[in-house]
């Protein structure tokens, strides 16, 4: 049985047994204090005020049997899969960047307390994290072959940054033939310009990427 989300740039037509809710990096090291997030120089209270919209909307998805997956950033302890030019760029300082140790442990370091998801939006055990090394959510990964296997054709997506793991996932879902909204609360950027700017381009010329809405416009339709 299909619903509609009001979105834009119009309404979204969906069959939620074939709609996921994915939550894009939601980890400490990106919406905590003291980790990575903060360490580039940014305010992590933007980015956090996507941690309750995100909450309701897992909330909802879990009551109504939604399949959930979670993913994370960041790169296995030998940093054999970080590339060097990643390596270089966004260091903190002289002695920082992917790697060295924070005060969560080392930087976007699979296993390590900075990477792992905050605890208002921890997975179950049913829940598959897909661990990737880049901004993208499929490149890498298995992304691809769990939506498939789960029958998915719609995202309902969720997560941080507005403008760089979180819009690279819907480019590339979009070439794979999934439809994605975007919700707008429970996306954040330490930019606010760059967060609205993204939001702009995803629903541009007829929605070339997806659609955009917020989470009380998904709650509703679910209701």
């Amino acid at each position: 049985m299909t619903r509609k989300i009001q979105a834009e740039p119009y309404e979204l037509v969906f069959d939620p047994k074939h709609t996921a809710l994915l939550i894009i990096d939601m980890q400490r090291d990106f919406v905590e204090p003291g980790g990575f997030g903060e360490a580039l120089g940014n305010d992590v209270t933007l980015v956090r005020t996507a941690i309750e919209p995100t909450k309701k909307l897992l909330d909802m998805a879990r009551h109504q049997g939604l399949c959930v997956i979670h993913t994370r950033e960041g790169h296995a302890p030998h940093l054999g899969d970080l590339p060097p030019t990643k390596a270089e760029r966004g260091r903190p300082g002289p002695d920082g960047g992917i790697g060295s140790v924070g005060p969560m442990g080392r930087i976007l370091v699979r296993g390590e307390k900075g990477h792992d998801i905050i605890p208002e939006l921890y997975p179950l055990n049913d829940e598959p994290v897909v661990d990737k090394p880049g901004k993208g959510a499929f490149w890498a990964t298995d992304l691809h072959l769990i939506l498939q296997n789960r029958g998915i054709k719609t995202l309902i997506v969720c997560g941080v940054t507005t403008e760089v793991c979180v819009t690279t996932t819907v480019r590339e879902a979009n070439d794979r033939g999934y439809e994605c909204v975007v919700v707008s609360d429970a996306t954040g950027s330490y930019f606010p310009e760059f967060h609205k700017m993204s939001l702009e381009m995803i629903k541009a010329q007829g929605g070339i990427f997806g659609w955009v809405t917020d989470s009380s416009e998904v709650i509703r339709a679910f209701r």
